[in-house]
């Protein structure tokens, strides 16, 4: 199976490294703006993946990991021409309208428009939950304190001498987005599973007695109660993602392309 990358960030160049050699996946081209084309074409040089400015015509899936303003400017394109697409940036889901506007555009063009989990887990039994119907889904995100450094967390608490764990945010999922966006894609998945950006309740803590970045769901309805709990380790290549991420991914387009997937 051939995909076409959006994006050669740290999460791009994972995702095309981990896939080289592979028997069911080839990245065929990587899509970057036109002033990147000769940078990430001589990093790939003997990969024999081509860097571009678009998605080139006739492709047949595509994998987004560049970014929120990716999904206007490639996503809702090769949706419409019928194209296969996967999102990993879903916290961009998060502005008004806009997964609106990418069901529509799968619709137009006959497809598919796939939101993955990325950094969490649990996210398939919310989404089974769901059908049953959920009652309440809260997101709790700790992270130390100078993880929340260059956001507006900087407003509420002095991080760099906090001793106790403080919250420094409490509200909805899409408001968490909102004042958050570089934190939003996990809370965004978790409430699009489930009940949605205005019914997910979302607590942000800095924390100076972790060391981690934690993750913690708690969800209730008719099928019962469900916690999960996760300390996920940084991607070697950037800090600030978490590893589960290129892994997700990686899962997707093996399962696209596996005869057996689970």
């Amino acid at each position: 199976m051939e995909v076409v990358l959006i994006g050669y960030g740290a999460i791009g160049q994972a995702i095309c490294r981990r896939l080289q050699g592979s028997a069911l996946v080839k990245v065929t081209h990587v899509v970057v703006r036109a002033q990147r084309i000769a940078e990430v074409q001589a990093a790939l040089a003997g990969t024999g993946i081509k860097a571009v400015d678009q998605v080139p015509v006739g492709t047949r899936l595509v994998l987004e990991c560049a970014g929120h303003e990716a999904l206007s400017a490639h996503v809702l394109g090769a949706l419409e021409k019928g194209t296969e697409c996967a999102v990993m940036s879903v916290g961009a889901l998060s502005e008004a309208g806009l997964p609106e506007k990418l069901a529509a555009a799968a619709d137009q063009g006959n497809t598919q428009v796939h939101l993955l989990a990325g950094a969490i887990g649990g996210i398939d039994a919310i989404a089974a939950a769901r059908q049953a119907g959920l009652s309440e889904v809260t997101y709790t995100g700790r992270k130390p304190p100078l993880g929340w450094k260059g956001s507006a967390a900087e407003a509420v608490v002095d991080l760099a001498s906090l001793k106790d764990a403080a919250v420094i945010f409490e509200g909805t999922a899409r408001e968490a987005a909102r004042l958050y966006p570089k934190n939003a894609n996990v809370a965004a998945t978790v409430s699009l599973a489930g009940l949605g950006l205005d019914a997910t309740r979302v607590r942000l803590v800095a924390d100076p007695a972790v060391t981690e970045n934690i993750h913690e769901i708690l969800a209730r309805g008719d099928f019962g109660e469900m916690q999960v709990s996760m300390r996920g380790k940084p991607l070697a290549e950037n800090p600030k993602t978490s590893a589960l991420t290129v892994l997700s991914a990686l899962r997707f387009l093996n399962n696209r392309a596996a005869s057996l997937t689970i």
